[in-house]
Parts: structure tokens; C-alpha cells; sequence
């Protein structure tokens, strides 16, 4: 077996809790989103060896699924894991070396909380630093994002790559699809721990195509869907997020995460199904200030649940939810987004 020259690590967060999520998109035009990035990562690592002299140069190990296979970078298709190879298709991958790389996360897939944009922009800093790394926060957002869209065509709005890159608490301005500008919202200390201390992130189970949800929405819409009243109202509730939590006012956010539902529910009756509406509903037993469904919603996916600060009934509250069926992914603020760095051999 070849030596092992290098080892490049990089992580990236997940998002949940998206307030505004639909007006980052381009049939939107213009919006506002506010979302909370959290752990678990998505994990890639690059293993650097000499070239063994086949042309499939690039392995690529998804632990996940339990999947390993070799691709040549000079010939490149999209068959498997088509947004995995899609990245490895676009980035420089130096024709003196061969790579193996490993790709995991403890977020399910298809659980609405960004794991394919986390996986994209994970995979595009530790490509980056195959060369001299030279690709910013922005620009690795920019490059998943152009991606997912260009590339394999899929519908995708800008902020699930964006929470990924920069990490954090983040009020996004989408001024014009897709440019945008990223505001750290910068929460009171005791407020920040507070608020992680409540949050419970539930798994419906039933993975979905956000992609395909997007076209039924966009379907319904219309054809000036920028103008539309419940667009406009999802990119204000953005700003009362951003409010809520720079005051520290939990209880606010939470009712802005519930008027959020409402709207969700008004662009299509799938986006919150019935699996949703049994989650809020037991939460809401639990006096929990408010639920936001995760991402794109529709028939799988996940739920946002901020509690009202009792430890003893979150718990509650929890187990509550595993034994309908719910289970729920343990979940931590990530300050930092995209995080890569090599270990040298």
C-alpha cells in the first residue's frame, strides 16, 4: 500500500431553525433568513498518497451508506453521489497525487437541516487545501451553491450553504438572487447559553427531496411569487428573529418560530404534514415556546422546538417524543462554520 504523505480534516455545521427560509430562492427575488447553525458536523477527511498509476486517482468512502468506490478526475460522472462528484469534478485535484476520501455525519440525510450544502461545503475547503488553499467563507457558499444549481440543476436557495461556511447565529440579506450579505447576530452570553440549553431538534424519520418540494411550492406560487404577501411576511419574520434574539428574548423567538409554521402552511398544504403537526402538538402539551419546521419541509424531515426553559420537562418532553416515534438529534451551537486543518504525516 502507497505511504500516507498528508491527511487533510475539515468539519461544517448544519443549520436549524431557518426563519425565512423560501425568499433566499431565485424565484423570491430578493429575501431575508435567519437561521441557528449547529453541531453535529458533517466530517470529510483526505488521505494524500502517492499515485498508484491507475487513472481512478480519487476514493471516496460515504460511511453513511456504507459505500466506497473510485473515480477517475479526469472522467467524470455523475452516477452514485452526483453533489459528491460534482465537487470533486470542480475542484483541482493535483495530478501527482491520489486521495482517499471519508465523508461522515451523525445528521440523517433528508433531515431539512442543510446536510447536503454542509457536506458540499465540508468538501470543497478540504479539496481547497490540496493547493494553496485560497477560498473565503463566501466563496466556498457561492461555489456549493453554484453546484447544486448549475451543475446537477437541482432547486436550492443560498442559505444552508451560507449557515455552513460562516457558522454561528446569522441574519442573511439576500438583496438580489444570489448575492447576500451575512450578519452574525450576537446574542447577550447568558442568553446564547440559554438558548442551546433549550433547543431539541426532532426527526420525523421519512427522508425527502427538498428539490422536489421547491418545484410544488414554486408551482403554486405563480409566476410573480416575489410579490406574494406570504413571501413578504416570511422575509419579515426574519427581522423579527434577528430582533428577538439580539434583545435575548426567548419567548419572542419562539413565537416568531410558530407565526412561521403559519406561513409555511399557507404556501402549501404538504409543507407541514401530519407527522409536523403531532410533534407541535405534543410539544405544545409541554408549554414549549415554539416549533419551527426545519428547511423545505413536506413530508419528512425535521422540527426545531424551542422549550421553555425547564430542563426537567425537556427532558420530558424528549422522551415523550421517542416513544411516538420521534427521536431527537442532540444538538449544540457551532460559533464557527467551515473548519479545515492537516495533519502532516
Amino acid at each position: 500500500m502507497n505511504k500516507l504523505l498528508n491527511r487533510i480534516h475539515s468539519a461544517a455545521p448544519v443549520r436549524i431553525c431557518d426563519v425565512g427560509g423560501w425568499t433566499d430562492t431565485w424565484f423570491a427575488g430578493h429575501g431575508a433568513v435567519f437561521n441557528i447553525a449547529v453541531q453535529p458536523y458533517v466530517e470529510v477527511q483526505i488521505n494524500i498518497y502517492r499515485p498508484s498509476g491507475k487513472k481512478e486517482r480519487v476514493t471516496l468512502h460515504l460511511e453513511n451508506y456504507g459505500h466506497t468506490y473510485s473515480l477517475n478526475p479526469e472522467q467524470m460522472s455523475y452516477n452514485k453521489h452526483p453533489l459528491i462528484e460534482a465537487a470533486v469534478d470542480t475542484m483541482e485535484i493535483p495530478g501527482d497525487i491520489s486521495i482517499h476520501i471519508d465523508i461522515f455525519s451523525d445528521a440523517p440525510p433528508g433531515a431539512s437541516v442543510g446536510t447536503s450544502a454542509a457536506v458540499s461545503v465540508a468538501l470543497i475547503g478540504a479539496l481547497d487545501a490540496l493547493t494553496p488553499g485560497k477560498l473565503n467563507p463566501h466563496e466556498v457558499a457561492a461555489l456549493a451553491h453554484r453546484i447544486e444549481t448549475e451543475k446537477l440543476g437541482l432547486q436550492s436557495g443560498i442559505q444552508d450553504q451560507l449557515a455552513s461556511a460562516f457558522g454561528g447565529i446569522n441574519f442573511i440579506n439576500m438583496p438580489a438572487f444570489p448575492f447576500s450579505e451575512v450578519s452574525p447576530v450576537n446574542m447577550p452570553k447568558e442568553n446564547l447559553l440559554d438558548l442551546e440549553r433549550r433547543l431539541i431538534l426532532v426527526y420525523i424519520g421519512t427522508p425527502h427531496s427538498s428539490s422536489e418540494v421547491h418545484k410544488k411550492v414554486i408551482a403554486n406560487l405563480g409566476d410573480d411569487a416575489g410579490r406574494d404577501p406570504r413571501i413578504d411576511g416570511l422575509r419579515k419574520l426574519a427581522a423579527a428573529a434577528r430582533d428577538a434574539a439580539l434583545s435575548g428574548d426567548l419567548e419572542d423567538l419562539g413565537d416568531v418560530m410558530n407565526r412561521s409554521i403559519g406561513l409555511q402552511r399557507s404556501l402549501h398544504p404538504h409543507l407541514v404534514c401530519e407527522k409536523s403537526e403531532e410533534i407541535i402538538d405534543i410539544a405544545g402539551s409541554f408549554a414549549a415556546c415554539g416549533c419551527k419546521v426545519n428547511g423545505a419541509g413536506g413530508d419528512g424531515g425535521s422540527i426545531t422546538i424551542l422549550g421553555d426553559g425547564d430542563v426537567k420537562k425537556k427532558r420530558e418532553l424528549i422522551h415523550t417524543l421517542k416513544k411516538k416515534g420521534y427521536p431527537s438529534i442532540p444538538v449544540a451551537l457551532s460559533p464557527a462554520g467551515l473548519k479545515v486543518w492537516q495533519t502532516r504525516q
